[in-house]
C-alpha cells in the first residue's frame, strides 16, 4: 500500500482516506485519516500545532476535501501530534470536536499549565528516579509548559465519547473501543462491517507505544492498564485492516498483540533478575532499552521505565527503597516470577 505524501490523502478503503502529517520529532510523521461521511467529512486526528501542518490542512480544505464541510473532528487521545491543531481546525471549519472525557479534561488542564519555573514536585519526581544535578538543571532550563506549545486553544465545550458509541459515517457503523495505558481514555474506531480499526497509538506495526508513569501521577499503572487493553483488542478478527497513526495500515492483530505483550513481558523478566541489587530508575536503562539514551529522550526513558518498575512492585516482584541520596532504589521482591500469562491479562 503506497503511503501518501505529507499532506496528501490516499483511499485504503472506500471512502476511508490516509493522510500524513510532518512531525518535528525523531518520529517523523503521524498518520491521519478522513472518512466520507455522505454529505461531510469526519477528520480523525490533527497533527501537531505548526504553521506548516496547518499550511496543509488550508490546501486540502480548499483542494481535494473542497465542496464538502469538515462535519465532524474527532481526536483518538490528548498527545499533541493528535489533537494539536484540533482547537484550530475546529473554528477553522466550525465542526465539533469528539473524543473521551479523560482525554479532553487532561490535555484542557495541561494546555492552561504554563509556568516560569518547573515546579519543586516535577523535580523532586526526576531526582528520585536518579538524574544528575546536571540533568536536572537542564530540564529546569527549558521552562513548564512545552505541552502547550504544540497545541492550539481547544475549544471550550466537546463532544464525549464512551466505550461502546457507535457513530454512523456515511454507511458504515464504528464503534468506539476505549484503551488506556498510553492515555487515559484512548478511542479507537473500529468497523465491524468491512474488519478496519483506526487503533491510533494503541497499536502500532513496528513500534511500540509509549507507556509512561509521569510526575502528575507518580503512583500509576500505566503498564497494567496498557497490557488489559490490548488482551481487549483480542476480541477483534486477526483479519482486521489495522490504520494505525504511525507506520504502516497492516493485517495481522492477533500476531502484533502477541508480539507486543511478549516484548514487555521479556522486559519485565530481565527487569526483575537486574534487581537482584537495588537499582535507580536510570540504573535500569540498558537493561529495557539496550542503547545510550539522548538527552532529549530522558524524561520518556525514564516514564517508561518507571512503568516496568510499577508493574512489577504492584505484583509484589520488586520494592522500592528510599536513599540517603535522595534517589529512590528498586530491589527485587518476594514474588520471583508471575503467573503465566500474568503480564497480558493484568
Amino acid at each position: 500500500m503506497a503511503r501518501p505524501a505529507d499532506g496528501g490523502l490516499a483511499e485504503v478503503a472506500d471512502g476511508v482516506f490516509w493522510l500524513r502529517m510532518p512531525l518535528p520529532f525523531s518520529l517523523d510523521h503521524i498518520n491521519l485519516w478522513v472518512l466520507d461521511g455522505g454529505d461531510h467529512w469526519v477528520v480523525v486526528d490533527t497533527g501537531v500545532n505548526s504553521p506548516v501542518v496547518a499550511d496543509h490542512w488550508r490546501a486540502l480544505l480548499a483542494g481535494p476535501l473542497a465542496g464538502r464541510p469538515v462535519g465532524r473532528i474527532l481526536v483518538t487521545h490528548y498527545h499533541p501530534d493528535h489533537i494539536g491543531l484540533a482547537g484550530w481546525l475546529a473554528r477553522k471549519t466550525g465542526a465539533p470536536l469528539l473524543l473521551t472525557r479523560g482525554e479532553f479534561m487532561l490535555a484542557r488542564v495541561l494546555t492552561l499549565d504554563v509556568a516560569p519555573e518547573v515546579p519543586a514536585e516535577v523535580t523532586a519526581f526526576y531526582r528520585r528516579a536518579g538524574w544528575s544535578a546536571e540533568e536536572v538543571a537542564r530540564m529546569e532550563a527549558a521552562g513548564w509548559g512545552r505541552f502547550a506549545r504544540g497545541v492550539a486553544r481547544l475549544p471550550t465545550g466537546y463532544t464525549r465519547l464512551r466505550d461502546g458509541d457507535v457513530l454512523a459515517i456515511g454507511g458504515r457503523r464504528w464503534e468506539v473501543v476505549v484503551g488506556s495505558g498510553h492515555s487515559p481514555e484512548h478511542a479507537c474506531l473500529w468497523c465491524a462491517q468491512d474488519g478496519l480499526l483506526l487503533s491510533g497509538d494503541q497499536v502500532l506495526p513496528r513500534i511500540t507505544s509509549n507507556v509512561s508513569v509521569y510526575p502528575t501521577e507518580p503512583e500509576a499503572d500505566p503498564l497494567g492498564e496498557w497490557l488489559s487493553s490490548i488482551a481487549r483488542l483480542r476480541r477483534l478478527p486477526e483479519g482486521t485492516l489495522v490504520l494505525p497513526a504511525h507506520n504502516e495500515p497492516f493485517f495481522g492483530l492477533h500476531a502484533r498483540l502477541d508480539q507486543l505483550a511478549s516484548d514487555h513481558q521479556d522486559k519485565l523478566d530481565r527487569l526483575a533478575a537486574f534487581l537482584a541489587v537495588p537499582r535507580t530508575v536510570v540504573d535500569c536503562f540498558p537493561t529495557l532499552f539496550g542503547r545510550p539514551i539522548a538527552a532529549d529522550e530522558l524524561q520518556m526513558a525514564t516514564g517508561e521505565a518507571l512503568a516496568h518498575l510499577a508493574w512489577l512492585t504492584r505484583r509484589g516482584r520488586a520494592r522500592a527503597e528510599a536513599g540517603g541520596d535522595g534517589a529512590v532504589r528498586f530491589r527485587a521482591g518476594d514474588i520471583v516470577a508471575a503467573a503465566p500469562g500474568a503480564a497480558a491479562a493484568s
